[in-house]
């Protein structure tokens, strides 16, 4: 039985992106991170921004 490669091609086309589809969905859905971690980064975050307005303040009052 030989194998028809513009079947072939036809099938991958339509299946090539359904599997892509699922891929990315199934890496965004446990890419999440815990809302322990997601509340650390952002006090992390205002941590960073502050000192980084206070060290600003500072060089403009030398």
């Amino acid at each position: 039985m030989a194998i028809d490669m513009s079947s072939l091609w036809g099938v991958l086309t339509i299946v090539g992106p359904i599997v892509l589809l699922i891929a990315i969905l199934w890496a965004m859905r446990h890419n999440r991170g815990t809302k322990h971690d997601i509340e650390r980064t952002e006090a992390a975050t205002h941590r960073m921004y502050d000192e980084q307005d206070r060290a600003d303040k500072a060089a403009e009052h030398r």
